[in-house]
């Protein structure tokens, strides 16, 4: 398999931490002092995390008197990772980018300060070399020594902060999530496919901390459901050991039928303790029963601080700027130019045309669920939409407006006075409260009702065996929920939400497949030029693709057949270009016709311009 390439950002300080001489692994003591929290007490909760954090760093420690390469060293590493899976739902909560590095796809990094470009580390990367057995071996020595101090660090975590029921809930239920989008789409193991046997384990996992903790007092308060919560976990780790097979497992049932239950009983749990007080800065909506409900995620999350929690007066304020051409120098360019309701607030063009009647660089991509992104513009150089507004304001090819002036023509409209003063008090000097308007109102612009999302939950059974056969394609074989995460099918990466992908896939310039398109996307953002960002371009979401035609950055495709068979082929590198930072993990996909023909199917299922505003999560 291809090593998959593309950069994630962090601190430089995590790796000077994990790269010093680690001393030789203690046993750690457990903690002997109850810890109450709402009458339960959770040293019992604490002291499993801490055990498995531990057998982690034992096993990868061992690994280092071994080879590289063999059966028994498969199997050591195996038990290192069913270890870090034990532990892992409370270990990466305490340190988010610790555990996602820990056990995070083998990217090289590029540090935020001095530009350098850091090797790939974590247990994937480990997992490459000894499957693989393609890594030197001085290096693949450096990467076990790597994650051991990342192990450390964790394990520190785990002994010193004491498990509370906000802690373990908010870990359980991003747990939860890495389940349906991580382990068993492959992400997680992508050369030994093994996410499906640790699937069982974070399922049996959940079932042991339950056991310890919660157990009791749901039996008093409700005995039929801590019966049925017992007996979806064993039904659903029956039904994965089943088919352990990573290409014929049947996800759409897993979910639908097996995990949905497991999270609608889990909220219910949550509730029935009544020892959770709710939280407002992650990205879930805890109540929601299932991840696949129309308010699963909070908005407010993905939203900058200084945007949140708009009125309904800033929003209608904000959908009639939407519609107004004056806010442009010229007068003639508005936002619904190149987003219209019409056209799944996409504009299906290639390209648009600027100012000046001239193409634009890039194609344009739909507003729907725009708000679930970390990152904005094709080349991400936006973190959020307050910034990407202000980007469309300050191009000279666009509304060439200065964010520092107020729009004044504007004006003419007299209602538009009325609107200020009821959403913002008065007429502001400068463009800055038109900008958080019209991004408080596509944040409202919010669609999760597709046929595909009422078929997972449940709510009616209408998928087609070609389009259910196509979603299984899409989260196995074909690894398209590798780079574009269920539900939401962007690439704003589970379960932190904090990052979001970019890649690296060598679009050609046009449909004949024969030049790489000579757009550099995000190699530009930096002025040490690195070669690992030449031609890479942020994850989009795939929903509503079916009514975003022409697809890719420079709209090459006109169809999504035409966008299957590119990915069936390996992507640029494929089709024989120089690529040698692609990030796609797979040389060619393999496909048949048919299971082209059923993944374009199942794509249409996620067709929904219903974008009536979600009651946000507050």
């Amino acid at each position: 398999m291809k090593r998959k390439f593309g950069i994630v950002l962090v601190l430089v300080s995590l790796f000077v931490v994990a790269c010093k001489q680690q001393p030789k692994t203690k046993e750690v003591a457990l903690n002997s002092t109850p810890v109450l929290h709402g009458g339960i007490d959770w040293t019992p909760t604490q002291d499993y995390y801490l055990k498995h954090i531990t057998a982690a760093l034992n096993k990868i420690q061992a690994l280092d008197s071994m080879p590289m390469t063999g059966e028994a060293t498969q199997k050591v590493f195996e038990e290192a990772r069913i270890a870090f899976k034990k532990a892992e739902p409370y270990a990466s909560y305490l340190n988010p980018s610790v555990g996602h590095r820990a056990n995070g796809p083998a990217l090289p990094v590029v540090t935020d300060d001095s530009q350098r470009i850091l090797l790939p580390i974590g247990l994937q990367k480990i997992e490459e070399s000894i499957f693989e057995g393609e890594e030197e071996e001085g290096r693949y020595r450096q990467e076990l020594s790597i994650m051991l101090g990342l192990l450390r660090n964790l394990q520190n975590n785990v002994k010193d902060r004491e498990v509370t029921p906000q802690r373990f809930f908010i870990a359980t239920h991003q747990q939860l999530m890495r389940i349906i989008s991580l382990s068993i789409s492959g992400f997680d193991t992508p050369v030994s496919l093994w996410g499906l046997k640790e699937t069982i384990v974070s399922l049996n996992s959940l079932k042991d901390v339950y056991e310890m903790s919660l157990q009791e007092k749901i039996k008093d308060v409700d005995q039929g459901l801590h019966a049925a919560f017992l007996d979806h976990i064993e039904k659903a780790t029956s039904f994965v050991a089943s088919n352990l097979d990573f290409e014929t497992f049947d996800r759409f049932v897993f979910i639908r039928d097996y995990m949905n239950p497991i999270t609608r009983d889990w909220v219910a749990i949550r509730k029935a303790a009544d020892i959770w007080e709710p939280v407002h800065n992650k990205p879930f909506n805890f109540d929601a029963p299932t991840f696949f409900e129309a308010d699963a995620f909070n908005v407010e999350f993905f939203t900058p601080p200084i945007n949140r929690n708009p009125t309904e007066k800033r929003i209608a304020l904000g959908k009639k700027l939407f519609f107004e051409p004056r806010l442009s120098q010229n007068g003639k360019m508005a936002c619904v130019t190149c987003h219209s309701p019409q056209k799944a607030w996409a504009d299906g063009m290639v390209v648009n045309l600027d100012k000046d009647g001239k193409p634009l660089q890039r194609n344009t991509p739909t507003l729907i669920n725009a708000a679930f992104q970390k990152s904005f513009f094709w080349d991400g150089r936006s973190p959020n939409l307050l910034d990407q507004i202000t980007s469309v304001f300050t191009n000279d090819k666009e509304f060439d407006s200065s964010v520092h002036q107020f729009s004044t023509e504007i004006l003419a409209d007299s209602t538009y006075v009325e609107l200020f003063k009821e959403a913002y008090g008065g007429i502001s000097k400068r463009n800055t409260e038109i900008i958080r308007a019209i991004s408080s109102y596509i944040t409202t612009l919010n669609a999760f009702n597709s046929k595909f999302d009422r078929n997972i939950r449940g709510e009616e059974d209408t998928f087609s065996e070609e389009e259910k056969l196509g979603f299984n394609l899409y989260m196995g074989k074909a690894l398209c929920a590798t780079c574009h995460f269920v539900p939401l099918t962007n690439g704003t990466v589970p379960p932190f939400f904090s990052e979001h992908e970019k890649e690296v896939i060598g679009v050609p310039e046009t449909a004949a497949n024969a030049k790489l398109d000579d757009d550099l996307g995000f190699y530009w953002r930096h002025n040490q030029k690195l070669e690992v960002h030449r031609g890479m371009f942020k994850t989009p979401t795939v929903r509503n693709s079916e009514l975003t035609a022409p697809y890719m950055h420079n709209g090459v495709y006109a169809s999504l057949e035409e966008v299957m068979n590119f990915y069936n082929l390996g992507g640029g590198g494929g089709m024989g270009f120089d690529l040698p930072y692609q990030t796609l993990p797979f040389d060619n996909l393999q496909l048949t016709k048919g299971e082209e023909k059923a993944l374009v199917a199942f794509m249409k299922t996620l067709t929904d311009t219903q974008v009536e505003p979600v009651e946000a999560v507050y």
